[in-house]
């Protein structure tokens, strides 16, 4: 596999970081665009180990830091949804300037539903997969637990997400319930590939089945047996690589 670092202007300005992993041969299937999950990065060790799967079939892989996260520039608690899905337009706009050009989008947790909403303003793309994804965004309230209210009368609070401390607004919340995704999702027009774990216990399974059910075919469900949300057990996230590399074959 062949990495390299570069920075491309995201959506609100700043300079978003990014990888671009290449096959050590020439690409044969075509480019992912891959989304993050919620406060995670690009970096992540688990969407390391599904990008050098992906490359080892064939496969480019574009991931990137949102806005305030990672190593990218900007104000965390400036951005919302809406803004990650912009932030993936403009990495999809950047790919397509510098001939990398995205047919395949991937999205873990949020970014899955970020993926799912940002679909139809990317030409280019084929096929869509999500792993452990959100039906809706709103989905992400349940992890401010007791700071919801506080956001809603003081108009923003200190959470403690993962370990560290991001600052979220009342716009990111009045944001995440502007999203109307039932009727994105009904309307894809993209080959679906939906990944969930059973025992996932951040997203629940059911939201996997309330995507499959809306969504038109082609669409297809693999569970991902007793992975954890995160994928932290490297053989998960090597599975979900090889899987949607397979997968992607008859569409790419």
């Amino acid at each position: 596999m062949k990495s390299e670092k570069i920075t491309f202007p995201g959506s609100q300005g700043g300079e978003l970081a990014a990888r671009i992993d290449r096959p050590d041969q020439h690409t044969s299937k075509g480019s992912v665009l891959f989304a993050h999950c919620f406060t995670c990065s690009k970096n992540l060790r688990a969407v390391g180990h599904i990008s050098r799967t992906l490359t080892d079939h064939g496969m480019s892989v574009f991931r990137f830091d949102f806005t305030g996260l990672g190593e990218s520039e900007g104000d965390f608690s400036n951005t919302n949804f809406s803004s990650n899905v912009d932030d993936l337009i403009a990495a999809a706009t950047y790919m397509k300037q510098h001939e990398i050009v995205p047919r395949m989008l991937m999205g873990h947790s949020l970014g899955g539903a970020a993926v799912l909403q940002a679909a139809d303003r990317i030409a280019s793309v084929e096929a869509i997969a999500t792993i452990g994804a959100p039906c809706n965004p709103e989905h992400v309230q349940h992890l401010l637990t007791d700071k919801k209210e506080i956001i809603e009368e003081k108009g923003e609070a200190d959470v403690r997400l993962a370990g560290r401390t991001f600052t979220i607004k009342k716009q990111f919340l009045d944001d995440l319930s502007a999203q109307k995704m039932d009727g994105i999702i009904r309307n894809l027009g993209k080959a679906l590939l939906i990944f969930h774990s059973p025992v996932d216990n951040t997203v629940g399974i059911d939201n996997a089945a309330h995507i499959y059910k809306l969504a038109k075919h082609p669409k297809s469900f693999i569970s991902l047996d007793d992975a954890d949300h995160l994928l932290s057990n490297e053989e998960d996230a090597k599975y979900v690589g090889s899987v949607a590399a397979a997968w992607a074959d008859r569409y790419l």
